[in-house]
């Protein structure tokens, strides 16, 4: 399990680098996309801790919320950018004829950046 916490972590980072390529290469639907998979890389990981896992992204992300938003291990609004990513990256992968902003794109990779750190901190200290 260690392993495969490690290997989500490190596709997490390897996710945000490819963020920040694409918000500066102009294409937003992929930064926002990369953003949120780095996002849900390391709940997956985190939730690894407790031995529970989920079959899809919606499951991951209700999970997260109740076992480590609502015992307050993370703030209400790691919750929220986990949601908001989750939205933003279905336009950006699906939404025709709808598109996300250089801005949308600039301020997601800023929060998915912190989510993970503080994500990645908590791991450390679990070891």
């Amino acid at each position: 399990m260690k392993q495969e916490i490690s290997d989500l972590t490190e596709k997490a980072d390897k996710f945000l680098l490819t963020a920040q390529r694409a918000l500066s290469s102009g294409d937003y639907d992929s930064c926002v996309s990369r953003c949120y998979y780095a996002m849900f890389f390391v709940a997956e990981a985190v939730l690894l801790t407790k031995n529970i896992t989920s079959s899809s992204h919606k499951g991951v992300i209700s999970l997260f919320g109740e076992h480590f938003v609502k015992t307050n291990i993370f703030a209400r609004s790691m919750g929220a950018a986990l949601n908001d990513a989750y939205d933003k990256r279905l336009v950006g992968d699906y939404g025709i004829g709808v598109e996300i902003t250089e801005q949308q794109g600039s301020i997601l990779l800023e929060m998915a950046r912190d989510f993970v750190t503080q994500v990645k901190d908590y791991l450390q200290e679990q070891k």
